[in-house]
C-alpha cells in the first residue's frame, strides 16, 4: 500500500511539474515531511524523484518546442555550481528549523503569485 501511495504521489507530483515547473522543492519536499522523513533525507530524495521526472518532462516539452536550450544549459551550470553550496548548508539546519524556513518560503512564493497581475 505504501508503494502504491507514494507512486501515486509521484504521478501527481510529475503532472504538476511538468505542467508549471514546479514540483521538487515546493511540492515534493513537504510531502516527504509530512511522510515523517528528515528535513536532509527529503531533500536528498526530493532530487533523485526531481531526476527522473525532469527527463521525462524533457523529452516532452523539447518535442513541443518548449525548450530554450541555450538558457538551459547556463541555467543548468549555475545550478551545479549552487546545488553543491545548497547541500552543505541544509546538513547544518534542524528538521524543525528547516519546515519553518520551507513555511516561509512557500508562504512568500504564494503572495507573490496572488498578487502579481
Amino acid at each position: 500500500m505504501q508503494i502504491a501511495l507514494t507512486i501515486l504521489i509521484g504521478f501527481l507530483v510529475g503532472i504538476g511539474a511538468a505542467f508549471s515547473g514546479l514540483g521538487g522543492g515546493i511540492i515534493m519536499v513537504p510531502v516527504l515531511l509530512l511522510m515523517g522523513h528528515e528535513a536532509q533525507k527529503a531533500v536528498g530524495t526530493s532530487f533523485l524523484a526531481i531526476l527522473i521526472i525532469s527527463i521525462s518532462a524533457l523529452f516532452a516539452h523539447g518535442k513541443l518546442a518548449n525548450v530554450d536550450w541555450r538558457i538551459g544549459v547556463f541555467l543548468g551550470i549555475g545550478g551545479m555550481c549552487g546545488a553543491q553550496l545548497g547541500a552543505r548548508l541544509v546538513e547544518n539546519i534542524s528538521t524543525a528549523s528547516f519546515r519553518k524556513i520551507m513555511a516561509v518560503i512557500l508562504i512568500s512564493a504564494g503572495v507573490y503569485f496572488l498578487t502579481k497581475s
